[in-house]
């Protein structure tokens, strides 16, 4: 059970904004690279400075339970990694690394299997939002010290797409992942993305301290 889901969804009562994406693709391979292209320039015209990329495992790069990168995926994956080296990756699961995964043996796997960081964390997403800004802060040469510079891909908008915003990060949506997801959360929380983007509703910028 997600404790930190079930508590943190009742934010969107006051503030809904916070479960919707800053941009939306349909798989992993459609994910830009830089990856600021995928979010809207400024007023000033200038792309976001993303330094570090927090990617979810689970129906993003690989298959649901599987701790390798989807056979499809794997040319996308490498450019990005080639793209953000290895302090510029991390990888975010609410399996892998987390106290769901006994002795922390599926992260092992899948560090060895992707060649990037699995994140240990006590806190499932989307509460686990103070762990990554941690580990991005003790690693001087990701050059992360402000959340803005994280974008967060994932496939949950309860999950993902809500840490993202909860931390003042950038989000990429990944809608259609690699299996099709029927569960009834996974209904709820894009009907209720769908109605608020038709009423006008759209997600919390990130700024830097010296924008805020």
């Amino acid at each position: 059970m997600n404790i930190s889901a079930s508590l943190n969804v009742f934010r969107l009562i006051t503030n809904p904004s916070l479960c919707l994406p800053h941009s939306t693709i349909s798989t992993f391979n459609q994910l830009p690279i830089p990856i600021s292209k995928a979010f809207p320039a400024s007023d000033k015209g200038r792309k976001p400075d993303i330094r570090a990329i927090v990617l979810d495992k689970d129906n993003c790069f690989a298959r649901p339970k599987e701790n390798v990168v989807h056979e499809a995926y794997r040319d996308k994956f490498h450019a990005l990694k080639a793209a953000y080296p290895q302090s510029r990756l991390l990888i975010v699961s609410n399996s892998a690394g987390t106290n769901s995964d006994p002795s922390h043996a599926d992260a092992a796997i899948l560090e060895k299997n992707t060649g990037i960081p699995v994140l240990r964390h006590s806190t499932k997403k989307p509460g686990c939002g103070p762990e990554i800004l941690s580990y991005f802060r003790n690693i001087p040469e990701a050059g992360v010290t402000e959340p803005n510079q994280i974008a967060i891909v994932g496939d949950r908008l309860f999950t993902d797409v809500l840490m993202a915003n909860m931390m003042g990060s950038w989000s990429v949506w990944v809608r259609d992942g690699v299996v099709e997801e029927k569960g009834l959360f996974t209904m709820i929380e894009r009907r209720l993305a769908g109605y608020l983007f038709r009423k006008g509703y759209s997600p919390p910028t990130p700024l830097s301290q010296f924008e805020g």
